[in-house]
């Protein structure tokens, strides 16, 4: 039980340093976070701190929230993400620094390009952990069972509202917000067979073997 719990927790980790890795490449690109890292970084822009320290902010917030809506406790576990997620954006734009800064709008689109992939592959991982939930998405699944509106029609409310509220605090709003938008789940549609078929032949059977 416990090697099993640990190997999800690897899987969890692995995706999650993944989507950060992403998530800071579409910032340095300067062409359109996702909604919502948009607004982290009109947060960042508005009141200082760090873009990592108001994904944790906003992330307690959003399951403080969701609790509220649906009268039950808090999810510590979706308060893990967040924080896990703001550390992990704050280390690698530290660790791109100032070198990573595009000099062209050619050197802007292959950021974009390498920061959707990498988002796309890192929730794909990140989701086969079944290890801790994303308070966003906890949102979209409450207000899908509030409303009975579909996933699909829940999501986009809520990145609408996102980017209203970034544009209202300068957030890193452009061409990249849109085509994250379009693209991020077309790529997690795409990678999640082969992340479940790797899963099912490694990690489950090293499992059984032990």
């Amino acid at each position: 039980m416990l090697q099993k719990i640990a190997r999800s927790f690897i899987i969890y980790i692995l995706g999650i340093i993944t989507l950060t890795l992403g998530i800071s490449l579409t910032i340095q690109s300067q062409l359109g976070a996702s909604p919502f890292d948009a607004l982290l970084v009109g947060l960042y822009r508005s009141f200082g701190l760090s873009i990592g320290s108001w994904e944790i902010i906003v992330g307690f917030s959003i399951v403080m929230i969701n609790a509220l809506a649906i009268k039950v406790k808090p999810e510590l576990f979706a308060m893990l993400t967040s924080l896990i997620t703001g550390i992990g954006i704050d280390s690698w734009l530290f660790i791109q620094g100032s070198w990573l800064t595009p000099g062209g709008w050619l050197e802007q689109c292959i950021l974009l390009l390498l920061g959707i992939i990498f988002s796309g592959i890192g929730i794909a991982i990140y989701l086969e952990s079944s290890f801790a939930p994303n308070p966003m998405d906890r949102s979209m699944v409450i207000l899908t069972d509030k409303t009975g509106l579909s996933f699909g029609k829940s999501r986009a409310i809520i990145s609408i509202a996102l980017v209203i509220i970034a544009l209202l605090f300068q957030g890193d709003v452009g061409i990249g917000t849109l085509l994250n938008a379009l693209f991020t789940g077309v790529i997690i549609q795409a990678l999640r067979p082969y992340i479940v078929s790797f899963k099912q032949k490694y990690v489950v059977r090293n499992i059984k073997a032990s």
